[in-house]
């Protein structure tokens, strides 16, 4: 019964076919004898009609033409009709002149083929684009289209039309294609017009625009940019089509268009990279990670990978973070080669251990915690990791004569405000006093906010935005410095395999963001309403949070470098028996967990730490 079930449809679709075929056959003679048909052509219209339907009926069931699921009829399955009734027509030809060799008669008139070519082609395309339109009207009676437009004019946006008429839980009205390229204006695609992207605002205005899809491959970050906020201004929602190489078997679907996200309209110039350098630096090397199951740490081993380096130590005290990382790498083509470990960066006894088993050759200490209110009040495990496990780390580091120690540091140990930005800049102190005395070459990166990572703004408000809101943000006014993950992780790369030692490396942030923009571009890219879908609300500074970063101190230059997102920070320098005494007295200051005695020690190391917000502004005072 199932079995019927299923074919009965199909055999459906060829019963039909033949019957146009039949009537088409009737339709040619009659047009072909102006509805006067001779005895001696009448006589014959019953054979010609067996090798009509014959050879029709032979071609659909060697093609299987009947087989396709006619409510996704597209251009293709009608190119494919058109191919198949002309190489019919030419056999019918073909089989009646052999019939005249034999009996010295011609069966059909050539103008019956000809017509009947004509009228069965359409008739098999009516009948196929009845069947498609009536299932779709049916599937979405009540729903009103939504006007749409697609930047791009390519293969993809073909694809991407496809992909929205085979949607069967929303209807679209695609308005436009619109181009970038003067060559391809004025041309139509699926008898829609392509229109200049310089028509694309009244468009919007004149069309009642709900959504923008990007189809474009090739579009650069600042033209997409500019697009999105254009569409933002006007309330259009836009949508990205993913790579071409993330389709599913090729085949693009519309859960896979995506909205755009934030990260895209970060507005950076791209990322020139010494490529050879880098891969001088890391090919054939044993490279270990710390903090790998983090946001940075995680991206940094992404890239690590691709320059063919010997063996990836990946180090984190966090086992489920590290075991996802580990399922990531599964399939990596590298994954023989990368090592999973969890451990503790402050743990002497268990970095000895993987020191001397796998003997690294270059060290990106990315391990730290980073969370300004939580390190705020918690001093102590401020200092034990970001300090403690720094030393650790880098004193291990000389002892086993590793190449280079590339650490990852923070705008805010720049005149810091606060306990974790203080603690990062004595690990900074520490690491640049060190390079002095040592074969291992101690480079340190600083750079501020990075888009999109473990306690960043965004996953943040992306959840609160999910949930309804509000937003929640701590002050009107205040700004940061952002860049994305992957950008930041190219510059470590870059910055550790230019470095000779002893530097502390700069990135250009670009312009300050003021995060109240920020939350407002996100909440528009969701498709709600300032005001009326999400609220925003202020929750005041928190301990030790300042209201404008700086990346360097007022106290600081630079040296540029021959990449100009890159650039050497001129610092006081410090002699390594003084800094080790006082680092040692500061980590000695744990057991008494005592926090104003370790911020006070802080603070005796970094002068310029002065604290804001916090309930350590009292030890300022004091000095």
């Amino acid at each position: 019964m199932k079995r019927f079930s299923r074919s009965a449809p199909r055999s459906f679709i060829l019963l039909i076919d033949l019957i146009i075929i039949f009537f088409s056959v009737m339709i040619s003679f009659l047009l072909r004898f102006n509805f006067n048909l001779p005895e001696n052509e009448l006589s014959r219209i019953p054979y010609a009609m067996l090798i009509f339907i014959s050879i029709r009926g032979v071609s659909f069931l060697i093609t299987k033409s009947f087989t396709g699921i006619i409510r996704y009829t597209e251009t293709q399955d009608i190119t494919r009709i058109f191919i198949l009734s002309t190489i019919g027509s030419i056999a019918i030809v073909i089989v009646d002149i052999a019939i005249h060799l034999i009996y010295d008669v011609y069966l059909i008139p050539r103008a019956v083929i000809i017509i009947e070519f004509v009228t069965s082609s359409a008739g098999m395309i009516a009948f196929r684009l009845l069947v498609k339109s009536t299932y779709w009207e049916l599937k979405t009676p009540n729903s009103k289209a939504k006007n749409i437009i697609i930047f791009g004019a390519g293969e993809a946006a073909v694809i991407t039309l496809k992909a929205l008429n085979q949607n069967t839980r929303e209807r679209y009205k695609v308005v436009a294609f619109i181009e970038d390229n003067k060559n391809k204006v004025g041309k139509k695609i699926e008898n829609i017009q392509i229109k200049s992207s310089s028509k694309l605002e009244s468009l919007i205005d004149e069309n009642e625009i709900e959504q923008l899809i990007i189809s474009a491959q090739t579009i650069s970050a600042k033209r997409k940019k500019e697009i999105a906020e254009l569409c933002l201004e006007k309330n259009v929602k836009v949508q990205n089509v993913p790579p071409v190489k993330k389709w599913i078997n090729g085949e693009l679907s519309v859960k896979q268009i995506r909205d755009i996200n934030i990260l895209e309209l970060l507005d950076r110039d791209e990322i020139s990279l010494d490529v050879d350098k880098i891969k001088k630096q890391l090919t054939g090397k044993i490279i270990l990670i710390t903090g790998a199951a983090g946001s940075i740490g995680s991206e940094i081993a992404r890239q690590v990978v691709e320059y063919s380096p010997k063996k990836v130590i990946l180090l984190d005290v966090a086992e489920t973070p590290i075991y996802h990382i580990e399922l990531e790498f599964t399939k990596h083509h590298f994954a023989n080669n990368i090592e999973f470990v969890v451990a503790d960066i402050r743990n002497k006894e268990r970095m000895k251990n993987i020191f001397e088993v796998f003997k690294p050759d270059i060290i990106f200490h990315a391990a730290a915690y980073k969370h300004v209110p939580l390190m705020e009040n918690n001093p102590s495990e401020a200092i034990m990791t970001n300090v403690h496990g720094t030393k650790t780390l880098a004193d291990m580091a000389c002892k086993y004569e590793v190449e280079k120690f590339i650490m990852v540091s923070t705008d805010k140990a720049v005149n810091p405000t606060n306990v974790m930005g203080a603690s990062k800049r004595i690990a900074e102190i520490y690491v640049q006093t060190l390079n002095k005395n040592k074969n291992t070459k101690f480079i340190t990166t600083r750079f501020g906010n990075v888009l999109g990572s473990n306690g960043s703004v965004i996953p943040l408000f992306t959840k609160q935005i999910q949930t309804g809101g509000p937003i929640t943000i701590t002050h009107p006014d205040i700004t940061r410095f952002f860049m994305t993950i992957p950008e930041a992780c190219q510059l470590v790369l870059e910055a550790g395999a230019k470095g000779k030692g002893g530097e502390i490396f700069v990135f250009d942030m670009g312009k300050s963001v003021k995060i109240l923009d920020l939350a407002k571009k996100m909440i528009m890219l969701s498709g709600k309403n300032l005001g009326t879908d999400i609220q925003i609300i202020f929750t005041g500074l928190r301990p030790g949070e300042k209201l404008f970063e700086e990346v360097l101190a007022s106290n600081e230059n630079t040296l540029p470098t021959d990449n100009s997102k890159i650039m050497i920070a001129k610092v006081r320098e410090y002699e390594l028996p003084y800094i080790q005494e006082q680092t040692n007295n500061l980590i000695h200051l744990f057991g008494t967990q005592d926090n104003f005695e370790i911020v006070r020690q802080m603070k005796k190391i970094v002068p310029e730490f002065i604290s804001k917000n916090s309930m350590y502004e009292k030890l300022d005072y004091e000095k």
